[in-house]
């Protein structure tokens, strides 16, 4: 979760101090992303005594990795990191609930106020008002959530997760490149700037991505979706103590909300299945 935080610090450190444009900034981050994990691949096989390796994942998820990862890029560039990492995981919870009420769960009335409660929560955060996000920026992390959300739903039980990430992101690798050129005419990139998207891609996407898909088949999906709960915390502290930006009233109510009412009715839903079970 640490990791997945460290991609909004990472983007809010490159992309509003105007280090990168957001369009490099997303071809660079695939691209190391891609680089890391197909060199964990070589190694993995070398250590194996093997010459070959597998490289798994889909076109489906790569296009979600890179609707995700551009959406992602060009909001940050009008987003604190923690109202970013909010409205990123609520619109995440929100879309893989809606794709399990379209294949048929009926969820009972708890699971329906938690959602409304964390529904209400993230509308008041958006809110016209003297510290409210932009409209366009919260809706592009929004758009990203969702894109997320089919992301983690394409690799829902994954067996070889290091191979399915390093799948997709190599499917990423050649937009990647013609990212970083488009990115390179429009804004030319600082080193720093450079930086910041190749520690966002190496280690927070391609290595937290893959430990985390290792984790899943050891986690429940309750407990799963609320650990991904504490990264908008770990993203608002983060952003106030290395990037200065305000922990707001707006944002902390917010946050509680939100959080609140996703972890409410998960909870609800997990209880009313066990319930189904017995």
């Amino acid at each position: 979760m640490i990791a997945f935080a460290a991609n909004s610090v990472l983007a809010r450190l490159a992309l509003g101090a105007d280090e990168i444009g957001a369009i490099g900034y997303t071809g660079v981050r695939l691209a190391a992303g891609a680089a890391v994990l197909l060199t964990l691949l070589a190694w993995r096989a070398a250590r194996n005594h093997s010459s070959h390796f597998a490289i798994d994942g889909s076109w489906f998820g790569a296009a979600a990795l890179v609707c995700y990862a551009l959406a992602f890029s060009i909001a940050y560039l009008m987003l604190g990191a923690g109202t970013g990492a909010l409205i990123l995981f609520a619109s995440v919870q929100i879309g893989m609930v809606s794709w399990a009420i379209l294949k048929g769960d009926r969820p009972g009335p708890p699971e329906l106020l938690g959602m409304g409660i964390a529904f209400a929560a993230l509308i008041y955060l958006v809110s016209p008002g003297l510290v409210a996000p932009s409209p366009f920026g919260a809706l592009l992390m929004a758009a990203a959530g969702l894109s997320w959300a089919a992301y983690s739903l394409i690799g829902r039980g994954s067996r070889s997760p290091l191979a399915d990430t390093a799948g997709n992101f190599i499917r990423c690798f050649p937009l990647a490149l013609g990212l970083i050129a488009v990115g390179v005419l429009t804004h030319a990139p600082s080193a720093v700037g450079v930086a910041y998207g190749v520690a966002s891609g190496a280690v927070a996407s391609g290595l937290g991505y893959a430990l985390w898909y290792s984790a899943l088949p050891d986690l429940s999906r309750t407990r799963a979706a609320l650990v991904q709960l504490t990264v908008p915390a770990i993203a608002a502290v983060a952003g106030a103590l290395i990037i200065g930006e305000p922990l707001t009233a707006r944002l902390i109510i917010s946050s509680a909300g939100v959080l609140g009412g996703i972890a409410f009715a998960v909870i609800a839903s997990q209880r009313r299945k066990a319930r189904a079970r017995s």
